[in-house]
């Protein structure tokens, strides 16, 4: 079950959540490449290939990806998506605005903020409940679960 983690990076440097997230997509499923999108971003994607767990580093470069933009972002990783079960990211506010775009094109649902995923259970945390939902998907995985 390949995954794909969407890197998030501020131009210079990557971004501490998605060392994060790469702790979350070890639970999803191996091997895990690393998508590093933007302009001139070589050296972030050299950054990336020394985190531990990492199969692969993707490096998308390009003016209209500079600013990790939602509409040139997901489309990129929509051209990706047929290689891979799950598609990860941080939840940081870039990610936020172009996932729910790359759920809308594959015609799948998106399942965020997740702090803990069981076979077809995941888990989400909210501010407005002393409990933790979890809520189980309808549909089984390409992992048999």
């Amino acid at each position: 079950m390949a995954t794909l983690l969407i890197a998030d990076h501020d131009g210079a440097r990557l971004g501490d959540a998605t060392a994060k997230a790469l702790t979350a997509a070890r639970q999803v499923g191996a091997p895990i490449d690393i998508l590093v999108a933007g302009d001139g971003i070589a050296a972030i994607a050299a950054s990336a290939a020394t985190l531990e767990g990492v199969a692969r580093v993707l490096l998308a470069e390009g003016p209209s990806l500079a600013n990790l933009l939602a509409e040139p972002l997901a489309d990129l990783v929509v051209r990706m998506a047929d290689g891979y079960d799950a598609i990860v990211a941080p939840a940081t506010s870039a990610m936020k605005n172009a996932l729910p775009r790359v759920a809308a094109l594959l015609d799948v649902m998106q399942v965020s903020e997740v702090t803990r995923r069981g076979c077809r259970r995941h888990v989400r945390a909210t501010r407005s409940m002393p409990a933790t939902p979890s809520r189980r998907c309808a549909r089984a995985s390409r992992s048999g679960c």
